[in-house]
């Protein structure tokens, strides 16, 4: 990439003109040797494992990349500590290991290390505090086991009372013996992840197609209809993959999900003043549980997240309950010295986990394991559930293992664990970019690229919304080269201004103009 040009990595740019053009092939009868359904992580993951593996690929979703559970996340990297300490072992070596792959091969730039307090407060008995404190050193065992540097992932430690409260001022003083300091995996945007891993699959060829309902599933394809015309179309494949997430059942039977709501709010960082670690802040009653407090460094604070069973139809955006803002706002008053009140909450949102219900889980979905699972129907076609999306890349390459055994396709190795994603470099390579570290957090090796859009023109260069980070430039840029078709796409999902319906409302003329700028590019 040439770092003044605006270009991004060949191939991998994805608009509006290149859907058209690869929805066209397909309408002619094109036949793909996958089909993938589902643009989340998983579905992304499908695609790009697939197409370096020499396949060819096409990967469609009813709405927008991220547009389901992958845009909801609490935005972490898990090393699994919540699986080990559930006796789920090779689900937290697993977790550890593939975020040890995200954190030092494929996605550097998007995922650093985060500092977490466990504040001992008076709710948090010595007991407590020492199985929490043997947690986290089992926790850092695992990135032993998962051979990840400890460079990238500091060791846990105690801290004193006084550094506690450094870290983290909102804390209630009173009763504070101190804390315990531990690290994890964040991703500066789950959204931005999955942009991420579908604009590298369509580097390698694969045809990313995005407002493509699949309408009927069947082993050789399936009924496809554009949602931008209306048009239905025929897609030819040798084999299909069913990644839809929480609407996996509903495209194929037999396939039982039970979803699980995780609620998040989002409150502005003055509410709670400097916060310098995030914070686990347990639940009353409950032994392995916490309230995550998470700064995101754009003006915004995520508080989460509930586990809360869901039954009934599956929505496309999902409500957050009162009962849910309530419950986390009481969790915040457990610790905080200061008060949270319902009014300081300008956002929420929640997203639905896909678990697979096991017939022998009963009560809690916390209680249900976070594995996934890889089935086949007997037309031949391959459903991939479960899991979350620390694990997408092992996700995606047993489902891809799975779709090549059924059809007997001649396939390579799988390539994804050592495979930089868009945008990825060596750290020491993205400090010495000459642009703002904010962009390189978001974009890596193409921050250059995005910022010479601001340079050439500086009206695209100021904040969209007064407060807020996101440039101009990083709308035009969305719209040019990650697929964004419309305003909900550039503020929902390529960026997180929508998360606040107020800071939404302030940037749809600017969206409005990226759109209308690029269409004027095209004519």
């Amino acid at each position: 990439m040439n770092p003044t040009s605006g270009t991004a990595l060949p191939g991998s740019s994805l608009n509006a003109e290149r859907r058209r053009r690869e929805l066209d092939r397909l309408a002619d009868g094109e036949v793909v040797d996958v089909l993938v359904v589902g643009l989340g992580a998983t579905g992304a993951g499908v695609a790009l494992d697939a197409a370096t593996r020499g396949l060819s690929v096409a990967a469609i979703d009813a709405h927008d990349l991220a547009f389901g559970t992958s845009r909801w996340s609490s935005k972490l990297i898990h090393g699994g500590l919540r699986y080990l300490a559930s006796g789920q072992l090779d689900v937290a070596h697993e977790s550890a290991v593939e975020r040890g792959i995200l954190m030092e091969r494929t996605a550097p730039h998007l995922v650093r290390a985060q500092p977490f307090v466990l504040p001992l407060t008076p709710l948090v008995s010595r007991g407590q505090a020492a199985l929490a404190r043997a947690g986290f050193a089992a926790g850092d065992l695992l990135r032993v086991g998962a051979r990840t540097s400890r460079r990238t992932l500091p060791q846990p430690r105690t801290l004193s009372a006084v550094e506690t409260r450094h870290l983290a001022p909102a804390l209630r003083p009173v009763g504070l013996r101190g804390g315990l300091l531990s690290w994890d995996g964040k991703l500066s945007d789950d959204a931005r992840l999955v942009t991420a891993i579908a604009r590298t699959a369509a580097a390698y060829g694969a045809r990313v197609l995005t407002r493509a309902r699949a309408l009927e599933l069947h082993g050789d394809g399936a009924l496809v209809r554009d949602e931008t015309t209306g048009q239905e179309l025929r897609v030819r494949a040798r084999t299909v993959v069913n990644a839809a997430g929480v609407w996996a059942g509903g495209l194929i039977d037999d396939v039982r999900l039970r979803p699980s709501r995780g609620t998040h709010l989002v409150l502005r960082s003055e509410t709670l003043g400097r916060l310098s670690a995030g914070l686990h802040i347990p639940i009353p009653g409950e032994t392995n549980r916490f309230v995550l407090v998470l700064p995101q460094g754009d003006g915004r604070v995520y508080v989460g997240l509930t586990d809360e069973p869901v039954d009934g139809d599956i929505p496309d955006v999902p409500e957050v309950p009162e009962t849910d803002i309530g419950f986390l706002l009481d969790v915040l008053g457990s610790a905080l010295d200061v008060t949270v009140h319902r009014s300081d909450v300008v956002g929420a949102f929640a997203g639905l986990r896909p678990l697979l219900d096991t017939r022998d889980a009963e009560g809690r979905t916390a209680d249900i394991s976070r594995k996934h699972a890889v089935l086949t129907s007997p037309d031949g076609i391959v459903t991939v559930v479960g899991g979350k999306l620390t694990t997408y890349r092992r996700m995606a390459q047993d489902a891809v293992h799975a779709a090549v055994a059924v059809r007997g396709l001649t396939a390579g190795p799988c390539r994804t664990a050592s495979l930089p994603l868009v945008g990825a470099a060596h750290p020491q390579t993205l400090a010495g970019l000459d642009v703002p570290p904010r962009l390189v957090q978001r974009y890596g090796s193409e921050a250059p690229a995005v910022h010479a859009l601001g340079l050439e023109d500086p009206a695209l260069a100021e904040p969209v919304v007064p407060g807020h980070p996101v440039t101009g430039a990083e709308l035009v840029w969305a719209v040019r080269h990650e697929g964004a078709l419309d305003t909900a796409d550039l503020l929902d999902r390529r960026t997180r201004i929508g998360v606040v319906p107020e800071d939404r409302a302030r940037a749809e003329e600017a969206a409005r103009d990226a759109l209308a700028r690029t269409a004027a590019q095209a004519r």
